[in-house]
């Protein structure tokens, strides 16, 4: 059985979304830890009511990211990922950490990268006059928002859309490709040559 580790930040709901998934749709997985970098983060709680073990490593208490990082990385390793996911954490890793889970670790971004990469992205696509915008889930590297795209949703920006308009309708759709993202991976799904991810079976890596 594979050991699926989640990193989140906040309230964690995709997170939630890959926890129920994984339980519902009888993954050869479990999610072995849940880690947050803020100990009071909302998502610790659903993941304790569920059994999950929770760990928590306060970034405010390192005064360097690399130290931060190096202990964050002996927490997550004590569980054996077998994948790694960032869930809405809003720490930028280390190219350290990334390459010590390189090909496990995995981020959702709230834009179709490469556009609007960093932050702010739903006022930048609403600002740049995107008709539409969307989610991807990638493989980490050391370079931000930059890594192999395993999966892309499609949702239309609307006239009349603020940020927080198409955040949750974004949103809505990265509780949907990223659980499914996760299960690829948890069953060697995915094949990855020159920087680009394929599905060995065909499965569709585009939810419109």
């Amino acid at each position: 059985m594979k050991n699926i580790v989640i990193l989140i930040s906040g309230r964690g709901s995709n997170m939630e979304a890959i926890a129920k998934a994984c339980a519902a749709e009888g993954w050869n997985a479990r999610i072995a830890a849940v880690v947050s970098n803020r100990p009071e983060a909302a998502g610790l709680a659903f993941a304790a009511e569920r059994g999950i073990p929770v760990a928590s490593v306060d970034h405010r208490s390192f005064a360097a990211r690399e130290a931060f990082d190096a202990e964050l990385a002996a927490r997550v390793d004590a569980f054996r990922p077998d994948v790694v996911a960032l869930a809405g954490f809003m720490r930028i890793l280390s190219p350290a950490f990334v390459e010590r889970f390189e090909g496990r670790l995995v981020n959702v971004h709230p834009s179709l990268l490469p556009a609007f990469a960093g932050l702010h992205t739903h006022r930048r696509a609403i600002e740049a006059g995107c008709k539409v915008s969307g989610a991807t889930i990638h493989f980490v590297t050391p370079v931000l928002d930059h890594g192999p795209i395993i999966a892309q949703a499609i949702v239309p920006v609307q006239a009349d859309d603020t940020e927080d308009t198409l955040a949750a309708r974004v949103l809505a759709r990265e509780h949907v490709i990223y659980p499914r993202a996760v299960r690829w991976l948890v069953d060697d799904a995915l094949e990855v040559a020159d920087g680009v991810v394929t599905h060995r079976g065909g499965e569709s890596q585009l939810l419109i």
